[in-house]
Protein backbone atom coordinates (compact mmCIF):
# COMPACT_ATOMS: atom_id res chain seq x y z
CA UNK A 1 0.00 0.00 0.00
CA UNK A 2 1.46 3.53 -1.12
CA UNK A 3 2.05 5.63 1.66
CA UNK A 4 0.27 9.30 1.90
CA UNK A 5 2.29 12.08 0.86
CA UNK A 6 2.82 14.61 3.38
CA UNK A 7 2.17 17.75 2.33
CA UNK A 8 3.64 21.45 4.08
CA UNK A 9 4.41 24.97 3.62
CA UNK A 10 8.47 26.46 3.30
CA UNK A 11 9.60 29.62 3.43
CA UNK A 12 12.05 29.94 0.63
CA UNK A 13 13.89 32.40 2.68
CA UNK A 14 14.78 31.25 5.59
CA UNK A 15 13.94 27.74 5.12
CA UNK A 16 10.67 27.54 8.19
CA UNK A 17 8.09 24.66 7.36
CA UNK A 18 4.47 25.43 8.39
CA UNK A 19 1.51 22.53 8.25
CA UNK A 20 -0.70 25.55 6.65
CA UNK A 21 0.07 28.40 4.13
CA UNK A 22 1.24 31.85 6.01
CA UNK A 23 1.00 35.38 4.24
CA UNK A 24 3.71 36.27 6.55
CA UNK A 25 6.63 34.04 8.04
CA UNK A 26 7.09 34.21 11.45
CA UNK A 27 10.75 33.57 11.48
CA UNK A 28 12.41 36.05 9.16
CA UNK A 29 9.29 38.23 8.41
CA UNK A 30 9.20 37.76 4.86
CA UNK A 31 5.89 37.99 2.88
CA UNK A 32 4.10 35.74 0.15
CA UNK A 33 7.41 33.44 0.96
CA UNK A 34 5.96 30.22 2.02
CA UNK A 35 5.52 27.53 -1.16
CA UNK A 36 3.73 24.61 -0.74
CA UNK A 37 6.11 21.15 -0.92
CA UNK A 38 4.95 17.60 -1.41
CA UNK A 39 7.32 15.34 0.30
CA UNK A 40 6.88 11.57 -0.53
CA UNK A 41 6.99 9.66 2.76
CA UNK A 42 8.94 6.17 1.26
CA UNK A 43 12.24 4.62 2.52
CA UNK A 44 14.18 3.95 -0.05
CA UNK A 45 15.06 7.90 0.66
CA UNK A 46 17.97 7.05 3.11
CA UNK A 47 21.42 7.62 1.90
CA UNK A 48 24.17 5.19 1.47
CA UNK A 49 26.43 7.20 2.47
CA UNK A 50 29.61 4.59 2.45
CA UNK A 51 30.76 3.50 -1.15
CA UNK A 52 31.29 0.41 0.22
CA UNK A 53 28.08 -0.28 1.75
CA UNK A 54 28.92 -0.53 5.36
CA UNK A 55 27.20 1.01 8.34
CA UNK A 56 29.06 2.92 10.45
CA UNK A 57 29.36 2.06 14.41
CA UNK A 58 29.67 4.04 17.27
CA UNK A 59 33.70 3.78 18.53
CA UNK A 60 35.20 5.03 21.89
CA UNK A 61 37.42 7.70 21.62
CA UNK A 62 40.44 6.02 22.42
CA UNK A 63 40.06 3.30 19.52
CA UNK A 64 39.71 6.02 16.74
CA UNK A 65 42.96 6.28 14.92
CA UNK A 66 43.02 9.34 12.97
CA UNK A 67 44.32 9.57 9.54
CA UNK A 68 47.14 11.67 8.58
CA UNK A 69 46.80 13.09 5.08
CA UNK A 70 48.75 15.78 3.86
CA UNK A 71 47.05 18.35 2.48
CA UNK A 72 47.58 18.74 -1.96
CA UNK A 73 48.69 21.87 -2.92
CA UNK A 74 47.51 23.19 -6.02
CA UNK A 75 49.48 24.99 -8.45
CA UNK A 76 47.38 28.31 -7.35
CA UNK A 77 49.11 29.38 -4.47
CA UNK A 78 46.63 32.10 -4.10
CA UNK A 79 44.15 29.02 -3.40
CA UNK A 80 46.41 27.52 -1.25
CA UNK A 81 46.81 30.41 0.93
CA UNK A 82 42.85 31.53 1.59
CA UNK A 83 42.09 27.30 2.23
CA UNK A 84 44.91 27.31 5.11
CA UNK A 85 47.61 25.64 3.22
CA UNK A 86 46.08 23.62 0.73
CA UNK A 87 42.84 20.93 0.15
CA UNK A 88 42.48 18.81 3.05
CA UNK A 89 40.89 15.64 1.69
CA UNK A 90 37.35 15.04 2.65
CA UNK A 91 36.36 18.10 3.19
CA UNK A 92 33.18 20.25 1.80
CA UNK A 93 34.09 23.37 0.27
CA UNK A 94 31.34 26.00 -1.04
CA UNK A 95 32.63 29.04 -3.26
CA UNK A 96 29.66 31.85 -3.99
CA UNK A 97 29.66 34.51 -6.31
CA UNK A 98 28.57 36.19 -8.77
CA UNK A 99 27.55 35.37 -12.30
CA UNK A 100 30.06 35.41 -14.66
CA UNK A 101 32.66 36.51 -11.94
CA UNK A 102 34.73 33.23 -12.61
CA UNK A 103 33.83 30.49 -10.29
CA UNK A 104 33.44 27.65 -12.88
CA UNK A 105 37.16 28.58 -14.87
CA UNK A 106 38.60 28.69 -11.44
CA UNK A 107 37.29 25.18 -10.19
CA UNK A 108 38.01 24.10 -13.97
CA UNK A 109 41.76 24.78 -13.49
CA UNK A 110 41.90 23.24 -10.40
CA UNK A 111 40.64 20.22 -11.40
CA UNK A 112 42.85 19.92 -14.04
CA UNK A 113 45.58 20.61 -11.78
CA UNK A 114 44.73 18.00 -9.28
CA UNK A 115 44.24 15.04 -12.15
CA UNK A 116 47.75 15.89 -13.11
CA UNK A 117 49.04 15.52 -9.63
CA UNK A 118 47.52 12.22 -9.94
CA UNK A 119 43.90 12.63 -8.16
CA UNK A 120 40.80 11.47 -9.96
CA UNK A 121 38.25 14.12 -10.63
CA UNK A 122 34.66 13.89 -11.49
CA UNK A 123 33.36 17.15 -12.67
CA UNK A 124 29.70 17.22 -12.35
CA UNK A 125 27.56 19.96 -14.16
CA UNK A 126 24.05 21.06 -14.16
CA UNK A 127 24.39 24.24 -16.09
CA UNK A 128 26.59 23.05 -19.63
CA UNK A 129 27.04 19.55 -21.44
CA UNK A 130 30.07 17.83 -21.33
CA UNK A 131 30.79 19.20 -24.73
CA UNK A 132 30.92 22.79 -23.60
CA UNK A 133 32.60 21.65 -20.05
CA UNK A 134 35.85 20.57 -22.89
CA UNK A 135 35.57 23.22 -25.52
CA UNK A 136 36.53 25.85 -22.47
CA UNK A 137 38.84 23.08 -21.00
CA UNK A 138 40.81 23.29 -24.03
CA UNK A 139 41.03 26.91 -23.63
CA UNK A 140 42.43 26.80 -20.20
CA UNK A 141 45.17 24.19 -20.55
CA UNK A 142 45.81 20.73 -21.27
CA UNK A 143 43.07 17.32 -20.42
CA UNK A 144 44.70 14.97 -17.87
CA UNK A 145 43.04 10.82 -18.79
CA UNK A 146 41.64 10.93 -15.17
CA UNK A 147 39.36 13.98 -15.21
CA UNK A 148 35.61 12.84 -15.86
CA UNK A 149 32.60 14.85 -17.42
CA UNK A 150 29.16 14.47 -15.92
CA UNK A 151 26.26 16.57 -17.02
CA UNK A 152 23.54 15.54 -14.39
CA UNK A 153 21.11 17.02 -11.75
CA UNK A 154 19.58 13.73 -10.49
CA UNK A 155 21.09 13.07 -7.14
CA UNK A 156 20.46 9.59 -7.39
CA UNK A 157 22.53 9.23 -10.31
CA UNK A 158 25.49 11.52 -9.20
CA UNK A 159 25.85 9.22 -6.57
CA UNK A 160 25.57 6.08 -8.18
CA UNK A 161 28.30 7.69 -10.81
CA UNK A 162 30.49 8.50 -7.39
CA UNK A 163 30.22 5.39 -6.53
CA UNK A 164 31.18 3.66 -10.11
CA UNK A 165 34.12 5.92 -10.39
CA UNK A 166 35.53 6.24 -6.93
CA UNK A 167 36.62 9.67 -7.66
CA UNK A 168 39.16 11.74 -5.23
CA UNK A 169 37.51 15.11 -5.84
CA UNK A 170 34.42 15.83 -6.88
CA UNK A 171 33.22 18.85 -8.71
CA UNK A 172 29.21 20.49 -8.20
CA UNK A 173 28.71 23.22 -10.33
CA UNK A 174 26.09 24.37 -9.21
CA UNK A 175 23.85 23.32 -5.86
CA UNK A 176 20.92 25.58 -6.78
CA UNK A 177 20.53 22.91 -10.16
CA UNK A 178 20.88 19.96 -8.22
CA UNK A 179 17.53 17.93 -7.23
CA UNK A 180 16.26 15.02 -5.17
CA UNK A 181 13.49 12.92 -7.29
CA UNK A 182 12.02 12.45 -3.80
CA UNK A 183 11.46 16.20 -3.41
CA UNK A 184 8.81 17.45 -5.14
CA UNK A 185 10.06 21.32 -5.11
CA UNK A 186 11.96 23.22 -8.16
CA UNK A 187 15.63 23.01 -8.06
CA UNK A 188 17.03 25.66 -5.96
CA UNK A 189 14.49 25.59 -3.15
CA UNK A 190 15.36 25.61 0.06
CA UNK A 191 14.25 22.01 0.84
CA UNK A 192 16.01 20.99 -2.21
CA UNK A 193 19.41 22.71 -1.48
CA UNK A 194 19.15 21.50 1.86
CA UNK A 195 18.71 17.79 0.84
CA UNK A 196 21.29 17.70 -1.73
CA UNK A 197 24.15 19.18 0.58
CA UNK A 198 23.13 17.62 3.07
CA UNK A 199 23.62 13.73 0.87
CA UNK A 200 27.38 15.47 -0.15
CA UNK A 201 28.44 15.92 3.11
CA UNK A 202 27.57 12.18 3.97
CA UNK A 203 29.39 11.51 1.06
CA UNK A 204 32.70 13.54 1.44
CA UNK A 205 32.42 12.69 5.34
CA UNK A 206 32.27 8.62 5.32
CA UNK A 207 34.49 8.17 2.01
CA UNK A 208 37.54 10.70 2.37
CA UNK A 209 36.19 12.24 -0.92
CA UNK A 210 36.80 16.12 -1.40
CA UNK A 211 34.10 17.70 -2.91
CA UNK A 212 33.12 21.44 -4.30
CA UNK A 213 30.61 23.35 -4.70
CA UNK A 214 29.65 26.34 -6.51
CA UNK A 215 26.53 28.35 -4.99
CA UNK A 216 24.69 31.23 -6.63
CA UNK A 217 24.64 34.20 -4.50
CA UNK A 218 21.38 36.90 -4.03
CA UNK A 219 21.05 40.28 -5.00
CA UNK A 220 22.24 40.95 -1.36
CA UNK A 221 25.56 39.31 -1.99
CA UNK A 222 24.52 36.34 0.42
CA UNK A 223 24.25 33.00 -1.33
CA UNK A 224 21.40 31.59 -2.80
CA UNK A 225 19.36 29.03 0.12
CA UNK A 226 19.21 28.52 3.38
CA UNK A 227 21.54 29.85 5.91
CA UNK A 228 22.21 26.64 7.11
CA UNK A 229 23.63 25.73 3.67
CA UNK A 230 26.76 27.38 5.27
CA UNK A 231 26.81 25.80 8.51
CA UNK A 232 26.70 22.45 7.02
CA UNK A 233 30.10 22.72 4.91
CA UNK A 234 33.74 23.00 6.01
CA UNK A 235 35.04 25.96 4.03
CA UNK A 236 33.13 28.74 2.57
CA UNK A 237 35.06 30.73 0.27
CA UNK A 238 33.28 34.30 -1.59
CA UNK A 239 34.92 34.91 -5.61
CA UNK A 240 34.82 39.00 -5.58
CA UNK A 241 34.99 41.60 -8.35
CA UNK A 242 33.79 43.53 -10.95
CA UNK A 243 33.24 41.88 -14.61
CA UNK A 244 34.42 44.80 -15.77
CA UNK A 245 37.78 44.35 -14.45
CA UNK A 246 39.88 41.94 -14.84
CA UNK A 247 41.32 40.89 -11.00
CA UNK A 248 39.38 38.73 -8.90
CA UNK A 249 39.48 38.51 -5.30
CA UNK A 250 38.71 35.08 -3.41
CA UNK A 251 38.40 35.52 0.39
CA UNK A 252 37.31 32.85 2.96
CA UNK A 253 34.35 33.83 5.65
CA UNK A 254 34.33 30.54 7.18
CA UNK A 255 37.11 27.69 7.29
CA UNK A 256 37.41 24.99 9.93
CA UNK A 257 41.15 23.95 8.69
CA UNK A 258 42.53 27.63 8.43
CA UNK A 259 41.98 31.20 9.08
CA UNK A 260 39.59 33.42 7.90
CA UNK A 261 41.33 36.66 7.18
CA UNK A 262 43.35 35.22 4.58
CA UNK A 263 42.72 36.85 0.58
CA UNK A 264 43.91 35.58 -2.77
CA UNK A 265 43.98 38.17 -5.78
CA UNK A 266 43.48 36.65 -9.51
CA UNK A 267 43.90 38.06 -12.81
CA UNK A 268 41.62 37.08 -15.75
CA UNK A 269 43.08 36.27 -19.05
CA UNK A 270 41.56 34.63 -22.40
CA UNK A 271 43.51 31.13 -20.94
CA UNK A 272 42.29 31.50 -17.45
CA UNK A 273 42.80 33.14 -14.01
CA UNK A 274 46.72 33.86 -13.28
CA UNK A 275 47.88 34.50 -9.45
CA UNK A 276 48.90 37.72 -8.37
CA UNK A 277 51.84 37.48 -6.57
CA UNK A 278 52.71 40.84 -5.95
CA UNK A 279 49.59 42.40 -5.33
CA UNK A 280 51.35 46.07 -3.58
CA UNK A 281 52.74 46.50 -7.17
CA UNK A 282 49.10 46.02 -8.97
CA UNK A 283 47.60 48.44 -6.82
CA UNK A 284 50.31 51.31 -6.70
CA UNK A 285 50.67 50.98 -10.58
CA UNK A 286 48.33 53.74 -11.68
CA UNK A 287 49.12 56.18 -9.23
CA UNK A 288 49.21 59.99 -10.23
CA UNK A 289 52.57 61.94 -9.42
CA UNK A 290 51.41 65.44 -7.01
CA UNK A 291 48.01 64.28 -6.61
CA UNK A 292 45.96 65.88 -4.10
CA UNK A 293 43.31 63.80 -1.85
CA UNK A 294 45.85 60.42 -2.14
CA UNK A 295 47.44 58.17 0.49
CA UNK A 296 49.47 55.12 0.84
CA UNK A 297 48.21 52.59 3.44
CA UNK A 298 49.86 49.16 4.84
CA UNK A 299 46.68 46.91 4.80
CA UNK A 300 47.17 43.52 6.56
CA UNK A 301 45.44 40.72 4.73
CA UNK A 302 45.51 37.52 7.35
CA UNK A 303 49.33 36.90 7.40
CA UNK A 304 50.23 38.89 4.20
CA UNK A 305 50.67 43.04 4.30
CA UNK A 306 49.33 44.63 1.44
CA UNK A 307 50.09 48.39 0.14
CA UNK A 308 46.68 49.76 -1.37
CA UNK A 309 45.90 53.60 -1.99
CA UNK A 310 43.07 55.31 -0.82
CA UNK A 311 41.63 58.17 -2.20
CA UNK A 312 40.12 61.21 -1.37
CA UNK A 313 37.92 64.00 -2.79
CA UNK A 314 36.44 67.10 -0.55
CA UNK A 315 34.37 69.58 -2.67
CA UNK A 316 32.20 72.06 -1.04
CA UNK A 317 28.54 71.26 -1.38
CA UNK A 318 25.67 72.25 -3.43
CA UNK A 319 22.82 71.40 -1.24
CA UNK A 320 22.06 71.58 2.67
CA UNK A 321 23.35 68.37 3.59
CA UNK A 322 27.09 67.04 2.84
CA UNK A 323 26.96 63.59 1.04
CA UNK A 324 29.51 61.17 1.97
CA UNK A 325 30.00 58.06 -0.55
CA UNK A 326 32.47 55.70 0.23
CA UNK A 327 33.90 52.90 -2.17
CA UNK A 328 35.83 49.57 -0.92
CA UNK A 329 35.80 51.62 2.75
CA UNK A 330 33.69 51.20 5.73
CA UNK A 331 30.85 54.21 5.83
CA UNK A 332 30.45 54.71 9.38
CA UNK A 333 34.52 54.52 9.94
CA UNK A 334 35.02 57.38 7.01
CA UNK A 335 32.37 59.35 9.26
CA UNK A 336 34.03 58.65 12.29
CA UNK A 337 37.83 60.12 11.01
CA UNK A 338 35.75 63.22 9.58
CA UNK A 339 34.33 64.22 12.29
CA UNK A 340 37.80 63.87 14.37
CA UNK A 341 39.11 66.02 11.79
CA UNK A 342 36.79 68.19 12.49
CA UNK A 343 36.93 68.40 16.29
CA UNK A 344 40.55 67.41 16.74
CA UNK A 345 42.80 69.41 13.75
CA UNK A 346 40.24 72.48 12.95
CA UNK A 347 39.16 71.26 9.33
CA UNK A 348 35.98 72.45 8.53
CA UNK A 349 33.72 69.80 6.81
CA UNK A 350 30.24 69.62 7.70
CA UNK A 351 29.69 71.70 4.37
CA UNK A 352 31.58 69.66 2.22
CA UNK A 353 30.69 66.66 0.51
CA UNK A 354 33.36 63.34 0.81
CA UNK A 355 33.69 60.55 -1.96
CA UNK A 356 35.93 58.29 -0.68
CA UNK A 357 37.22 54.96 -2.21
CA UNK A 358 40.19 52.26 -1.68
CA UNK A 359 42.13 51.79 -5.73
CA UNK A 360 41.80 48.18 -7.07
CA UNK A 361 38.70 46.97 -6.02
CA UNK A 362 39.85 45.78 -2.65
CA UNK A 363 38.05 46.08 0.69
CA UNK A 364 39.38 47.66 4.05
CA UNK A 365 38.47 47.24 6.98
CA UNK A 366 40.62 47.39 9.92
CA UNK A 367 41.89 50.19 12.19
CA UNK A 368 45.38 50.72 10.95
CA UNK A 369 44.20 52.41 7.80
CA UNK A 370 42.58 55.05 10.02
CA UNK A 371 45.85 57.55 9.51
CA UNK A 372 46.03 57.22 5.86
CA UNK A 373 42.42 58.15 5.72
CA UNK A 374 42.55 61.45 7.13
CA UNK A 375 45.81 62.09 5.60
CA UNK A 376 43.64 61.92 2.11
CA UNK A 377 40.37 63.86 3.52
CA UNK A 378 43.39 66.51 4.45
CA UNK A 379 45.15 66.58 1.16
CA UNK A 380 41.90 66.94 -0.65
CA UNK A 381 40.63 69.84 1.66
CA UNK A 382 44.03 71.67 1.73
CA UNK A 383 44.65 71.16 -1.73
CA UNK A 384 48.44 70.24 -0.91
CA UNK A 385 49.86 66.40 -2.48
CA UNK A 386 51.58 64.28 -0.47
CA UNK A 387 54.78 62.67 -1.10
CA UNK A 388 54.31 59.45 -3.32
CA UNK A 389 57.52 57.65 -1.41
CA UNK A 390 55.19 58.56 2.04
CA UNK A 391 53.16 55.85 3.94
CA UNK A 392 51.03 55.82 6.53
CA UNK A 393 49.84 53.21 9.17
CA UNK A 394 47.74 54.06 11.99
CA UNK A 395 44.57 54.15 14.34
CA UNK A 396 43.31 57.39 15.31
CA UNK A 397 40.83 57.23 18.26
CA UNK A 398 37.79 59.72 18.98
CA UNK A 399 40.21 62.85 21.34
CA UNK A 400 42.70 62.49 18.17
CA UNK A 401 45.55 59.69 19.39
CA UNK A 402 46.92 57.74 17.04
CA UNK A 403 47.16 53.99 18.26
CA UNK A 404 49.49 51.28 17.78
CA UNK A 405 48.28 48.62 15.51
CA UNK A 406 49.54 45.43 15.04
CA UNK A 407 51.98 43.55 12.91
CA UNK A 408 54.00 46.49 12.55
CA UNK A 409 57.78 45.26 11.80
CA UNK A 410 55.86 43.05 8.37
CA UNK A 411 54.12 46.33 7.13
CA UNK A 412 57.48 48.48 7.87
CA UNK A 413 59.35 45.75 5.87
CA UNK A 414 56.94 45.68 2.90
CA UNK A 415 56.96 49.11 2.51
CA UNK A 416 60.84 49.44 2.30
CA UNK A 417 60.96 46.61 0.08
CA UNK A 418 58.85 48.81 -2.75
CA UNK A 419 61.02 51.75 -2.51
CA UNK A 420 59.25 54.02 0.39
CA UNK A 421 61.53 56.14 1.61
CA UNK A 422 59.49 57.49 4.83
CA UNK A 423 56.76 55.98 7.01
CA UNK A 424 54.39 57.53 9.69
CA UNK A 425 53.26 55.35 12.49
CA UNK A 426 52.36 55.04 15.96
CA UNK A 427 54.83 56.36 18.77
CA UNK A 428 53.76 53.46 20.87
CA UNK A 429 54.62 51.11 18.49
CA UNK A 430 58.16 51.69 18.27
CA UNK A 431 59.91 49.18 20.91
CA UNK A 432 62.24 46.44 20.78
CA UNK A 433 62.29 46.09 16.72
CA UNK A 434 64.85 47.62 14.63
CA UNK A 435 63.67 49.56 11.58
CA UNK A 436 64.96 48.27 8.02
CA UNK A 437 67.58 50.57 6.30
CA UNK A 438 66.99 52.86 3.60
CA UNK A 439 63.34 54.12 5.38
CA UNK A 440 62.69 57.03 7.44
CA UNK A 441 60.29 56.20 10.70
CA UNK A 442 58.25 58.98 11.79
CA UNK A 443 56.32 58.12 14.96
CA UNK A 444 53.70 61.07 15.86
CA UNK A 445 51.08 60.70 18.53
CA UNK A 446 48.23 62.72 17.58
CA UNK A 447 46.14 63.65 14.21
CA UNK A 448 47.45 67.27 14.71
CA UNK A 449 50.44 66.51 14.86
CA UNK A 450 50.89 64.19 11.75
CA UNK A 451 48.88 66.69 9.63
CA UNK A 452 51.50 69.57 10.54
CA UNK A 453 54.47 66.87 9.74
CA UNK A 454 53.09 66.03 6.63
CA UNK A 455 51.85 69.21 4.95
CA UNK A 456 53.69 72.16 7.14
Amino acid sequence: MAKKAKVQFECQHCGYTSPKYLGKCPNCGSWNSLVEVTIQDTDDRRVRASLTGEKTRPTKIADVVPKKEPRVKTKLGELNRVLGGGVVPGSLILIGGDPGIGKSTLLLQVSQQLAELGGKVLYVSGEESADQIKMRAERLGSIDTEFYLYAETDMHEISRAIGEIEPDYVIIDSIQTMTQPDITSVAGSVSQVRETTAELLKIAKTNGITIFIVGHVTKEGSIAGPRMLEHMVDTVLYFEGEKHHSFRILRAVKNRFGSTNEIGIFEMHENGLREVVNPSEVFLEERLEGATGSAIVVAMEGSRPILVEIQALVTPTMFGNAKRTTAGLDFNRVSLIMAVLEKRAGLLLQNQDAYLKAAGGVKLNEPAIDLALAVSIASSYKEKGTDPRECFIGEIGLTGEVRRVSNIESRVKEVQKLGFTKVYLPKNNLGSWVPPKGIEVVPVATIGETLKRVFG
